[in-house]
């Protein structure tokens, strides 16, 4: 009885219509990607700010939001600060240097620094909010961007948000890919797709002798890949100078050639447009 009462919870309800006059009405998104990985830690906001950067230089429309409510790093990467602007509409997000559409928590906090410290529902709520009351007008593609764990958050996106696909990023260490697994198999569970894997971090590569080095151990991003059923994308690098771009709040100047690679991979899958100009075209 228990476990049909679990999977009667677990089971998707029917994406919630927007209420008359907020700004879901307004907005017009052809795609939404949700970035996961069930462990903290393994670059999901450095991922996410690498592909959105990566589909805005193709020339799409893109947005961020930020779903992590009490660990924000969308905003910190991109340089961007609040207070946002809102109107009786809904909430205008900020735009990046290349035009990408972001709203974090964190733009709505009167000091940066400041805790969330809410239980799961107020979260939850928070999250309806972000996807319901912002202005986030007319996107290709909305990015967004997951805390760790399979909790609350996750299942509030899933069951609230009409998600089109998941990317899952993981770590060589076997730990993480066990982790890794688990939200791969809620997705699974809830019947949202998985559209590829990305290992972050996978190794290092020194300057001086062009040596590999590994690391967080053997990589096991083939085995997240079999689980999931879905294909690796990319295997990225650890970039000290990415680093450093991403504390200066300048993810945009990052270019990862494993990121092109992995857009254009998961483009050619789905069979989407590969640039703003295909969609024009096909249109005249």
């Amino acid at each position: 009885m228990n476990n049909e009462k679990n999977k009667e919870n677990a089971t998707p309800k029917p994406v919630s219509q927007p209420s008359e006059g907020s700004a879901a009405e307004y907005n017009h998104i052809k795609y939404v990607l949700a970035v996961m990985s069930g462990k903290g830690g393994v670059g999901k906001s450095f991922v996410t700010s690498l592909l959105a950067t990566a589909l805005a230089r193709k020339g799409f429309e893109v947005g961020i939001l930020d779903a992590d409510i009490t660990g924000p790093s969308i905003p910190t990467l991109f340089g961007l600060h609040g207070p946002v602007e809102s109107e009786e509409t809904g909430i205008h997000p900020l735009k990046s240097l290349s035009g990408i559409k972001i709203i974090s928590m964190n733009l709505l906090l009167a000091k940066e620094d400041l805790p969330i410290i809410w239980r799961g529902p107020l979260i939850s709520k928070a999250i309806r909010q972000l996807w319901g009351d912002v202005m986030w007008g007319d996107l290709d593609y909305l990015l967004i961007d997951l805390p760790p764990g399979t909790a609350d958050v996750a299942l509030t996106i899933m069951q609230s948000v009409p998600v089109n696909g998941i990317v899952m990023v993981t770590l060589p260490q076997g730990l993480s890919s066990l982790i890794v697994r688990k939200a791969v198999h809620m997705a699974q569970h809830i019947g949202v797709p998985i559209i590829g894997i990305i290992e972050n971090m996978s190794y290092f590569l020194c300057p001086d002798t062009q040596k590999r080095y590994d690391l967080f151990g053997q990589s096991h991003a083939e085995e997240v890949a079999k689980a999931a059923g879905a294909p690796l994308l990319a295997v990225l690098p650890i970039d000290p100078n990415a680093a450093t771009l991403c504390d200066q709040g300048k993810v945009e100047d990052i270019k990862l050639a494993e990121i092109e690679t992995a857009i254009n991979s998961f483009i050619l899958i789905n069979k989407l447009p590969r640039s703003k100009n295909d969609i024009k075209s096909k249109k005249s």
